[in-house]
């Protein structure tokens, strides 16, 4: 019998019997995890798949058609001597050679009569030596004749092994056999089993760790296939492999003026440099140096591509001239987008460089598997988009950056701004690992770039400056003077985290709708929004706590109902009388466009913006943006009834795109720091407001308007064209109809003290 060796080492496994010294065998346990560990097991689970046996789960019992046969071929005797044993074996198992055969015999012996001394009887002895025959034939028949060869079959236990699975585990061992038990809760039950550890070891690595939760045979098998498919995906390598920033010494700016010859002597290597330069080194200096860097760079004619405040979104017509088909699964897809997309001329070493770096890019994007074919499929389809944005801007700069490339030229891109989207980040990312430099230059201090990348790197300067444009030529180089700067660094310590806002600080709010009680909005009204509870500015957009309520009933009267409702007319405030404000029967010119301004869930704002009947053009830049962006959200929320079912964005879309010049005008002048506008709606009918109505105050909400209804009947006047309940109620008092609106420029603002006065004032 084969004698079990001490482990030494986890390689040992996959050395040949005759250089293993005095021969043995190896049957260990492995019950805890590492990087080491998880090699390992890949690595033998493909010499058991290919040469041994790989147990995931137990070995099924043997059935009645299993015994049945074993009795028609072998009978039901049996004899504890290994002169039997060895005899059946070679009718049951007739591949087996002599020796293997002599061998297995003295195995099973040993463990029979191991079985024995501990008291099991005959027919319990029979019992064992029938179920391991079976198990021997059923389930390792496949290296029944490779016991004992110089290469070692493997077998590859995974889960908590049974006495019986033990016990034939011990024989094969014994007999010729390489043995891992991958035990991931520990050691506990099997020490059960074998207390003194006489079968086998446990291996005892360096910092080890539990086995991960969703560690198994079955997930390291789907990565194993991943990483096949990946490695035929990626297709014969490139000639040439970048060297990105390791060759850099010293300054940044000063290693990337060197010409791309002088950075490194590997002719097999390109050096390229990723780099992000956050703030300035001094103020005054910092456009002329940059301009000098660009007129140098096209002197020494070298490609160079300036990209500005974002990237702009592919058209169209370059969506469309990007080849693709209906793809099953992620791989396919890049695959044949890669192939049929990245052209590179008779630069074929350049063409694979590029096929490497989408599918690498593309790949660290690539969603975990999880959910349904649903969810995969909406995977597929947000991968595929990235992608084609991906292939759309090289295919837009591809010329710029590569026109008449060989080694070892060197580009150079330079992205002020820093990165706004993913996409933009994800193509910065592929430029990198191209030949090229890509230089992203942060000036202002007060904006983020979300770019991320083992492979940048950064440089941080204290200062910080206001970019609009990459000085490109002398005219464009707009120096500031020393005092100029210094206002500008005492605009930022006063209006910065100092809860002080500039005129128009901000130019993105979100609105958060406040639930008060009825008296807290006489006092909440009129106040600057940053004085509200929940005001807040987080990465530049401003938390809105906004107003949007319905008053049913009339509380003290007709004249102190008037006159409550009087006080919170103010200048900004658009006061509605009767129901609807907005007809559906009127004319609106931007019904006809809707249909061309929202495809796929999302508006066209380009489309939007360059449309010769587009109403807004006057307006603030990012009050525009404000406006796209809460109609977006308008139809996102699915507040209005009918949303994506029939047609109701495009209404949605017409409606927001038709508000009057009185709504235009509070909008343009909203400072999101201060007053907001406000929007009072009073129904003394049975009216219902129009669908227009419903969608305008909902709009107005997501905008910042305060926006109360008073309803002095009490009638259910504005919740018929929404989904779900948007605004506050709050029951003031008796129901009364068919009240006259009085003309609130005639009222007395202050007719008599209300209660709140007379309490706070009593004895003053």
């Amino acid at each position: 019998m084969f004698e079990r060796k001490e482990l030494q080492d986890l390689q040992d496994y996959f050395l040949n019997l005759d250089s293993r010294g005095a021969q043995g065998v190896f049957f260990c346990r492995i019950n805890g995890y590492s990087s080491e560990i998880q090699a390992f097991i890949q690595k033998y689970y493909e010499a058991a798949r290919t040469a041994g046996v790989v147990i995931e789960g137990r070995i099924p019992n043997p059935d009645e058609r299993n015994l049945d046969y074993y009795e028609e071929i072998m009978g039901m005797e049996f004899q504890m001597s290994t002169g039997f044993i060895s005899a059946s074996l070679k009718k049951w198992l007739p591949r087996m050679r002599d020796y293997q055969r002599s061998q297995m015999a003295l195995s099973i012996y040993d463990t029979l009569e191991d079985m024995r001394r501990e008291g099991k009887n005959e027919n319990m002895l029979k019992n064992a030596y029938i179920k391991f025959m079976c198990w021997l034939y059923y389930k390792f028949e496949r290296i029944v004749n490779r016991l004992g060869e110089n290469n070692l079959p493997k077998i590859l236990y995974e889960g908590e092994v049974s006495n019986y699975e033990l016990k034939l585990l011990t024989i094969l061992s014994g007999a010729g056999c390489d043995i891992v038990l991958l035990q991931y809760k520990g050691d506990e039950k099997y020490l059960k089993l074998d207390m003194a550890s006489r079968f086998s070891h446990a291996y005892q690595g360096d910092h080890l760790v539990p086995f991960p939760e969703d560690f198994s045979l079955r997930q390291l098998r789907q990565q194993m296939e991943q990483e096949r498919n990946i490695q035929r995906l990626y297709g014969p390598p490139p000639g040439i492999l970048p060297c990105t920033n390791a060759w850099i010494e010293g300054q940044v700016l000063e290693n990337i003026r060197r010409s791309p010859g002088s950075r490194g002597k590997d002719e097999k290597l390109f050096y390229n440099c990723f780099c992000r330069i956050i703030g300035v080194e001094d103020k005054l200096t910092y456009l002329n140096e940059w301009y000098q860097f660009g007129q140098e760079v096209k002197k020494k004619g070298r490609n160079l591509l300036i990209l500005e405040h974002g990237i702009l979104a592919p058209s169209p017509e370059e969506v469309s001239r990007i080849r693709r088909k209906t793809y099953k699964d992620e791989e396919q897809m890049l695959l044949d987008l890669s192939v049929s997309n990245i052209k590179s001329g008779a630069e074929p070493e350049l063409q694979k460089l590029m096929h490497r770096a989408f599918l690498d890019v593309m790949l660290e994007k690539s969603p975990q598997p999880e959910g349904g074919s649903s969810q995969a499929d909406r995977n597929l389809n947000r991968l595929t988009g990235q992608a084609v944005y991906l292939l759309c801007w090289l295919q837009r700069y591809q010329s710029q950056l590569f026109s008449h490339w060989h080694m070892p030229e060197i580009g150079c891109v330079i992205y002020l701004g820093g990165c706004k989207t993913e996409q933009e980040a994800m193509f910065l990312r592929f430029l990198a690992k191209l030949p090229t430099d890509v230089l992203i230059l942060n000036p202002d201090l007060s904006t983020r770039c979300c770019l991320e990348d083992s492979w940048l790197c950064e440089v941080h300067f204290t200062q910080s400056l206001t970019v609009d444009r990459f000085p490109q030529d002398s005219s464009q180089v707009q120096m500031g003077t020393a005092a100029y700067h210094a206002e500008r660094e005492l605009d930022a310590i006063m209006y910065q985290d100092s809860g002080i806002y500039r005129n128009q600080q901000y130019g993105k709010a979100s609105a958060v709708t406040l639930q008060t009680m009825y008296e807290e909005i006489g006092l909440l009204w009129d106040q600057e929004l940053k004085y509200r509870p929940n005001f807040g500015v987080t990465e530049g957009v401003v938390s809105l706590p906004v107003i949007f309520a319905k008053v049913s009933g009339v509380k003290n009267g007709v004249s102190e109902y008037w006159s409550g409702i009087r006080k919170l007319v103010t200048e900004s405030t658009i006061v509605v009388k009767k129901a609807p404000y907005i007809s559906s029967t009127e004319a609106n010119p931007m019904k006809s466009y809707a249909t061309e301004f929202f495809k796929n869930g999302k508006l066209q704002r380009n489309k939007i913006k360059n449309h010769p009947r587009y109403p807004y053009g006057f307006l603030r830049e990012e009050m525009q943006e404000h406006i796209l962006d809460k109609l977006q959200l308008l139809i996102e929320q699915k507040v209005i009834k009918g949303t994506f079912e029939n047609g109701m964005e495009y209404t949605i879309i017409s409606t927001v795109l038709n508000l009057n010049k009185e709504i235009l005008r509070l909008i343009q002048k909203f400072d999101f720091t201060r007053k907001n506008p406000k929007f009072i709606y009073i129904n003394t009918t049975e009216e219902m407001i129009s669908l227009e109505d419903s969608i305008l105050v909902s709009f107005l909400n997501l905008v910042g308007f305060d926006v109360i209804f008073f309803i002095p009947t009490g009638y259910q006047c504005i919740e018929k064209y929404f989904n779900r309940k948007l605004m506050e109620e709050h029951q003031t008092g008796e129901y009364m109809y068919d009240l006259q609106i009085p003309d609130f420029g005639r009222l007395p603002s202050n007719p008599r003290q209300s209660w709140r006065d007379r309490l706070f004032k009593r004895g003053s």
